[in-house]
């Protein structure tokens, strides 16, 4: 799963801002179009998903992300021949839903059929995979484009995407535990733990998606209906407050480099905004241990309140030592949140319908990663071209996100 998300977020999410400075160089686009069309694909993405939650809980979710996958190889290949804005409109709508068949919403429903124990520990180290992929794909990708031009890197960007997605998801996933004779992490079936009575791989081949879905469903901790969940206000107070703090998290990260560069030399930049994905990476593996230990609830908060913390440290432009830590507890942030989102849904409402109540939930966040860089830039733009007063529109809405969730109570079912 680290390994899927390494290549579908790193050819992807981070690498925008590449395919989009090459764009703007092309006399057809600009940066304000060329941006315009990142949100699109946010946007699709968090549409389509309500249809890819459907699919993966009445489905082997091996088939949705290797169709996503295709849509995304077949997408960044066609960058080579868009030449106005309207196709590559059209074609980050087709890529946001293929993004989405083949990320967090079958990822997630994933690790949360296979781990109940240690759940929080196994979405911590496969979702370390969202900031892996910017550390180590995205600067191979840019190199590409770089070197080869986006005309010839796009094709290859394609061919990556395919071959580092779609061979782990069809030979080492699986569906679920009882797919396999077992219980929710790894625990034997007491029901079918023989190799006599377990079903033959010949015989499961013959059983629809449908009835592998249904039968794994039945047998996981049944949790509540999407119906249910919907009634309470705790499903609403998580889904809002993320549309504010997806708003302040991505807004944060797609502007950390001009604010690096207020205060920093070209070659302190390219440093300093390494800060934020390494911390990323160290932080979700560090949450994902912590979590055990303590309530998720609590740590939840907490994180929203070091987001902040760090957005209110950076719009203050102190110094670069300020500028470095706030880099640093922002990515730290960035990494938890991010994760915190499915184990909150999934811990309030139980595995039942997850994939459906998570689409929603996404859905919902998606607006506010769709918005959080074009806030942060008109912002910017109408305080005289200086970022402080864009990352206090931030913090602002990363305390709005936070007053939210509070109101949302106890993770009760």
């Amino acid at each position: 799963m680290l390994a899927m998300l390494t290549f579908a977020t790193g050819l992807s999410f981070y690498n925008h801002a590449v395919i989009l400075n090459a764009l703007a160089q092309q006399p057809a686009f600009s940066v304000q179009s060329a941006s315009f069309a990142v949100s699109l694909f946010f946007l699709s993405g968090g549409v389509a998903g309500l249809w890819v939650a459907k699919w993966v809980n009445d489905y082997d979710p091996r088939y949705c992300i290797s169709f996503g996958a295709l849509i995304c190889a077949t997408s960044l290949a066609s960058l080579a021949l868009v030449s106005t804005v309207w196709q590559l409109y059209l074609l980050y709508l087709v890529f946001g839903v293929g993004f989405s068949a083949s990320n967090l919403i079958p990822a997630t429903t994933l690790v949360t059929r296979w781990f109940h124990k240690k759940r929080a520990m196994a979405l911590s180290i496969a979702s370390t995979g969202l900031s892996l992929g910017g550390v180590l794909v995205t600067p191979i990708c840019a190199l590409l484009v770089e070197s080869l031009g986006l005309s010839r890197a796009a094709p290859i960007m394609g061919l990556m995407y395919l071959l580092g997605v779609v061979p782990v998801s069809l030979f080492w996933l699986r569906p679920s535990p009882e797919s396999v004779g077992l219980l929710p992490d790894g625990e034997p079936s007491h029901d079918n733990g023989t190799p006599d009575t377990l079903l033959s791989q010949d015989v499961r081949s013959k059983e629809t998606n449908r009835q592998v879905a249904e039968q794994s469903s039945a047998r996981l901790l049944p949790g509540v209906s999407f119906r249910d969940a919907r009634r309470g206000r705790l499903f609403w107070a998580i889904s809002i407050s993320y549309i504010f703090l997806m708003m302040a998290q991505v807004g944060g990260i797609s502007h950390q480099y001009g604010l690096a560069r207020e205060s920093l030399s070209e070659a302190q930049t390219a440093l300093a905004v390494a800060i934020l994905p390494i911390a990323s990476i160290v932080g979700r593996l560090a949450g994902g241990w912590i979590i055990e230990q303590m309530s998720i609830r609590s740590f939840a908060i907490g994180m929203m309140i070091l987001q902040v913390i760090s957005l209110a440290l950076l719009s203050g432009g102190f110094s670069p030592v300020s500028l470095c830590l706030g880099l640093a507890s922002f990515g730290i942030t960035v990494g938890n949140l991010l994760m915190l989102q499915p184990l909150l849904l999934a811990e309030a409402f139980g595995v039942r319908e997850y994939p459906r109540i998570f689409a929603v939930s996404n859905f919902m966040s998606s607006w506010g990663t769709a918005s959080g860089p074009a806030v942060l830039g008109l912002v910017y733009a109408a305080s005289s071209n200086v970022y402080g007063a864009a990352y206090l529109v931030a913090g602002a809405a990363g305390l709005a996100g936070l007053m939210l969730f509070l109101g949302g109570g106890p993770l009760k079912r």
